[in-house]
């Protein structure tokens, strides 16, 4: 397996970290747009031959082709944001390469109904194109991060083993993680943390299919694992609850991401005064007017999540929450992955929130290098069997665990 990695930002450069340690694949380029960025991540393995560093602008899906065919990469793995889903999708079909991301194709709302009907959803660009993979023979992993992705394979895993009806798949994410010497330091991207929670939330009802609601709605308590504890939980807009319903029967599917009231409070004043907008606006500068996005520069503003390890102390979870029947009688789990960042620090070198995400797509990989997963088309975590990945997963020294409710 040769893997072309486009973007080496927090998540990219841990991938690079926890593939170093495995043996299943031949190369692996490492492309950004900053390729002293891309060579920083080679440069930290120590002299692994497998790995090179390369520039790509990851919005020219023509240059994107032209560096998988020039290495002849076989598959293309995405760690940029959502916006750059669509030519590197784009990029690994023209070249006929195996194609895996964290996040999908990005939604567009209702234009009369935003807070009760879908519009684009998300996903949409890419499944439109279903066809045309499945054809060609040809794979495009859709959303294998950790949310989505280890939570789908944990609804698959439920399905398969665990329940005979399910009621409810209720993706679950909280965390106990601060840091040191910020007010307001998201530990994840905040141009993609903006466009999940200000978004419509999305979900799905048997009876319904897939309808919106206002942002932050339906809260609730969820008590998380492993000392956690307690954490406020809303509605917000994410793969899974397009995802799941397309391959697990359920008779609703939910995303609450805990937030807290300081964090919501703050996206709210982001998206009163205009900052969440990514449409570029014209402001003054030494060189005279420029064009920039009202995002970027609150992302610009703000410290760089893959920086911050050593300033964060707790742990982060993901997890489904399933709530069904088996053998007759009512059943609960949650299903959950913990992350220590004092464990993710000290044995990669990476925060907890940007390692978690980052180790799924490479369990993925080492599945379809060794054929325990395959497929054509364009599919999610849940079309696969579940059990490969969460053995692979504790193999890699992290162990997924479940709760009976």
């Amino acid at each position: 397996m040769r893997v072309l990695l486009v973007g080496a930002g927090g998540v990219g450069t841990a991938i690079t970290r926890i593939a170093a340690r495995r043996p299943f694949f031949e190369a692996m380029v490492v492309a950004d747009y900053d390729l002293a960025r891309a060579e920083a991540a080679v440069a930290a393995l120590g002299g692994d031959a497998r790995f090179l560093a390369e520039r790509v602008d990851a919005s020219d899906e023509a240059a994107v082709t032209a560096l998988l065919e020039r290495h002849a990469c076989d598959v293309l793995l995405n760690a940029t944001d959502p916006r750059f889903v669509m030519p590197l999708f784009q990029a690994a079909r023209t070249a006929g390469a195996t194609y895996v991301d964290m996040a999908m194709s990005l939604s567009h709302p209702h234009p009369e109904r935003p807070y009760e009907e879908c519009g684009v959803k998300l996903g949409d660009a890419q499944f439109e194109q279903a066809a045309d993979w499945e054809r060609a023979g040809k794979l495009a992993l859709v959303g294998m991060g950790v949310e989505p992705g280890l939570s789908d394979v944990f609804a698959r895993y439920a399905a398969d083993e665990l329940f005979d009806e399910i009621e409810e798949l209720g993706v679950r994410d909280g965390a106990n993680l601060t840091v040191d010497g910020y007010d307001f330091a998201p530990s994840f991207s905040i141009w993609t943390t903006i466009e999940e929670c200000l978004n419509p939330p999305v979900v799905y009802e048997n009876a319904r299919g897939w309808f919106t609601t206002e942002p932050f709605s339906e809260p609730e308590v969820f008590d998380f694992p492993e000392g956690i504890g307690p954490v406020e939980c809303v509605n917000v807009e994410h793969e899974e609850v397009l995802l799941m319903p397309r391959w697990v029967d359920a008779n609703r599917v939910t995303f609450k991401y805990g937030l807290g009231e300081e964090f919501i409070s703050t996206l709210k004043t982001l998206h009163l005064l205009g900052l969440d907008r990514t449409e570029p606006v014209t402001v003054p500068s030494a060189g005279g007017p420029v064009r920039v996005s009202p995002r970027d520069v609150v992302a610009a503003c703000l410290p760089d999540p893959a920086t911050l390890g050593d300033r964060m102390h707790g742990k982060t979870c993901a997890g489904t929450w399933v709530q069904g029947a088996k053998d007759g009688k009512p059943r609960e789990v949650y299903l959950y992955h913990v992350v220590d960042n004092q464990w993710s620090m000290k044995e990669y070198g990476s925060q907890a929130v940007v390692w978690q995400t980052a180790v799924n797509p490479v369990v993925a990989l080492e599945l379809l290098a060794g054929g325990a997963w395959s497929g054509a088309g364009v599919l999610g975590p849940e079309a696969f069997p579940a059990r490969p990945f969460l053995d692979l997963l504790t193999e890699y020294g992290s162990p997924w665990g479940m709760r009976e409710q």
